[in-house]
């Protein structure tokens, strides 16, 4: 009889343990697929990327030879610009924008065309040594009507 019970108790253990396996695998969230457009010859962008990949983000990297012409089909205006020009999930991020503001603009999901780091601040993801904080810029937010508003300041 013990050993029924026994035999009985390590199937169900076993039984369980690959259920919540598999539940789990089944729950787990793919990675977010981000596309990043930049020239191939910059290494801040290749930094960057690699940035966004350390935070769990799935990147798609395309060199382009007319970055100009990307940030205007984007409608990234002049002064909002830097050197890479990234899509996620119908949002525009423009340049050194850390994960955890792309992070934060995909769970609130406010009505913007995107986050911008303009120009290349020198203490930000990309332009400084990975595992260093953003510090001393800007990110900020734009619309489709031209308003810019503060998103967060480091």
């Amino acid at each position: 009889m013990k050993t029924r019970i026994s035999i009985f108790l390590l199937v169900t253990a076993v039984t369980c343990l690959l259920a919540g396996t598999q539940t789990s695998a089944e729950t787990r969230q793919p990675a977010t697929q981000i596309t990043v457009y930049k020239d191939k010859s910059c290494g801040c962008c290749d930094h960057w990327i690699d940035h966004l990949r350390a935070e769990g983000f799935e990147v798609i990297a395309k060199d382009h030879d007319n970055m100009p012409e990307i940030k205007i089909n984007y409608g990234v205006s002049r002064k909002l610009q830097s050197c890479h020009t990234a899509l996620v999930e119908g949002y525009v991020v423009e340049g050194h924008v850390p994960a955890a503001d792309i992070k934060r603009l995909l769970r609130e999901k406010p009505d913007i065309l995107g986050l911008t780091a303009p120009g290349m601040p020198q203490k930000s993801p990309g332009m400084q040594p990975e595992g260093l904080p953003p510090k001393d810029y800007d990110v900020l937010s734009f619309d489709h009507k031209g308003r810019v508003e503060l998103f967060r300041r480091y």
